[in-house]
């Protein structure tokens, strides 16, 4: 996927937040007095959204910096009621927090429904803002956290309602996994002894799973195996405490958590953590693939996550590594995600010359071979990804193993076609790009093509990188089945790609083809059945169900990145080989992938 597109998506999150305080709201003199349940009330959205209301509570937690500041208030007792939260958020935006942990205040505010996202797919916070308050008592116990564990999540994740909001529903705790997070939205938590399902990452974050049932992949994470296994366990982890947040490993195990339940873009229901227990580690390594021998043709695909010149040079030393160790050098490599030789500067380059000299010289640092490439360079701006960056696929390929003949001279609005020679298929240009001016690689990077040779044989071998899952709204949505309005265009790739496979078997019934990268879909996707178009097999479904993923996304190990081959190739070990989606150290967020063929 495109991550490097999430920081903007976070900066605009952050950039709403910041704006709420420029926003003068009247003062009301008299408002009117109200428990915090009633101002949450036992569905989504307040009953009292829009007024100013005088609410009192105990402060559980204080958020002290960055733009969304504020606290945390909980009633003493609460009301008794399972569907209503005890506790509610105080937003400050950027101003001044004038209060401690353990005061009693009383606080009048506005009530707001504020959605993290700009166009309100996600859930909302109910907040207190333009607020003022006065402090009662200072020192108070805190109100005893409610416990979150297995017994109390259900195992169904959300009801549904056709694709629209669920919001006016009356919150069902007991049934529904997003309604029993709702009802505890503010309020003090806590967890035991948790495994974690996804690394730390870049912003501090990581996840856990409060079911054990669903921490199913060989190495500790939960799948998603299906648009109906959301795994309602999931539960993000942050912390509001001034010391440095731990690297979590999938497999490692957390003693212990207790702070206040948050809401985020990012992830949905967010333990803010006042206090975190213990970290200890569950001993998961990043795996090596085995080998190919002398008779086998070795295939691998990598996203290797917007590789650009300006990167540090330990990321392309790790790169090398990862390639020449943990995969084994294989014989082709499709590297999908390559920038330009200035990366996001947006100057009109578009030639990966540097980024590619660069990464070749790391492998032979590291031990590889002498690898070439070749590619087709993007038109500027024009295949989406991080603005400037022109990413596009590269084919590595070693010379000492496999043949390479360049034909023709494809740029980057050149289709290939397939002809047939002496009854054996050829492609027009080698390497070429699929179908670029159909509407289907709109704003997204095209299929490249090309053929190589191995013991005699002919593959040919197209480097895919569909168009990312970007607007399409969370698992975590108020609308239930989020809607996945990137699918439309994937699908279209998908039927595009396959008639392109349908005309090289045309020409040739038992050529080897081999169509892989990053398909940025699933393998029970329409995207993924369309390019099979039954006569391609996706490699992933002959891995056990555990093993299937390249990708951990809030917490679902999932497969984004495929390999799919024709039925002429039948002798093939495949390997999924973990070596960053699981680590908080990562080179790239994708997991490759390689195959080992016997002719």
């Amino acid at each position: 996927m495109d991550r490097k597109l999430g920081l903007g998506a976070r900066a605009t999150a952050a950039g709403l937040l910041a704006s709420a305080t420029l926003i003068a709201l009247p003062t009301v003199a008299h408002a009117a007095t109200h428990t915090i349940s009633e101002i949450q009330g036992t569905t989504r959205i307040s009953p009292y959204n829009g007024s100013t209301v005088t609410t009192t509570g105990i402060v559980t937690a204080i958020r002290s910096t960055g733009s969304s500041r504020g606290f945390w208030i909980q009633s003493v007792t609460g009301d008794g009621n399972a569907a209503t939260s005890d506790a509610i958020f105080v937003y400050r935006g950027t101003g001044s927090i004038n209060t401690a942990v353990g005061n009693k205040v009383t606080v009048t505010g506005r009530v707001s429904e504020y959605y993290p996202d700009s166009a309100g797919g996600t859930q909302s916070l109910t907040e207190l803002t333009s607020a003022s308050w006065t402090t009662n008592s200072t020192g108070n116990a805190l109100p005893s956290p409610a416990t979150i564990s297995d017994a109390t999540v259900p195992a169904a994740y959300t009801r549904t309602n056709n694709g629209g909001s669920i919001n006016s529903f009356p919150l069902d705790p007991a049934t529904y996994a997003l309604d029993y997070y709702e009802s505890l939205e503010g309020m003090r938590v806590a967890i035991g002894s948790t495994p974690v399902i996804a690394p730390t990452n870049t912003y501090d974050e990581t996840w856990v799973n409060l079911k054990p049932a669903q921490v199913n992949s060989a190495r500790g994470g939960s799948l998603y195996s299906s648009y109906g296994s959301q795994n309602s366990g999931r539960l993000e982890i942050t912390s509001l405490l001034s010391t440095a947040f731990p690297k979590a490993t999938v497999g490692d195990t957390f003693a212990s958590a207790t702070g206040v339940l948050d809401y985020s873009e990012f992830g949905g229901y967010t333990l803010a953590a006042t206090s975190l227990g213990a970290l200890t580690p569950g001993g998961v390594a990043k795996e090596t693939t085995a080998a190919q021998s002398p008779g086998q043709l070795s295939v691998a695909t990598y996203n290797v996550e917007n590789l650009d010149p300006t990167d540090p040079a330990a990321k392309f030393t790790a790169l090398a590594q990862g390639i020449v160790n943990n995969l084994q050098a294989p014989d082709i490599v499709a590297l999908e995600e390559v920038q330009d030789n200035d990366g996001p500067a947006d100057n009109g380059t578009v030639s990966a010359t540097t980024t590619m000299s660069t990464l070749i010289s790391a492998i032979r640092t590291a031990g590889g071979p002498a690898y070439s490439y070749t590619q087709i360079n993007p038109q500027n701006d024009t295949d989406g990804g991080e603005p400037g960056g022109n990413i596009r696929q590269v084919f590595l390929y070693n010379p000492a193993r496999v043949g390479f003949t360049a034909r023709g001279n494809a740029t980057a609005t050149t289709a290939n076609s397939v002809t047939s020679v002496g009854g054996v298929a050829q492609l027009t240009y080698n390497p070429g790009r699929i179908a670029p001016a159909d509407s289907a690689w709109s704003s997204s990077r095209k299929p490249l093509a090309a053929e190589f040779t191995f013991g005699g044989q002919k593959y040919f071998v197209i480097a895919n990188h569909f168009v990312s899952k970007g607007g399409d709204q969370p698992l975590h949505s108020q609308y239930q089945p989020p809607a996945r309005s990137s699918e439309t265009q994937r699908n279209s790739q998908g039927s595009v790609e396959n008639s392109f496979v349908d005309s090289i078997l045309a020409a040739q019934p038992d050529a080897h083809v081999i169509a892989l990268g990053d398909l940025n879909d699933f393998p029970f996707s329409t995207a993924v059945a369309n390019l099979e178009g039954g006569v391609l097999t996706d490699l992933v479904d002959t891995l056990a169900a555990a093993q299937q993923y390249t990708y951990v996304y809030d917490g679902n190990s999932q497969v984004l990145d495929h390999t799919l081959v024709s039925a002429s190739i039948t002798n093939v070990d495949y390997d999924i080989v973990h070596i960053n989606s699981e680590f908080s150290d990562q080179t790239s967020d994708h997991d490759p992938q390689v195959a080992r063929i016997t002719p």
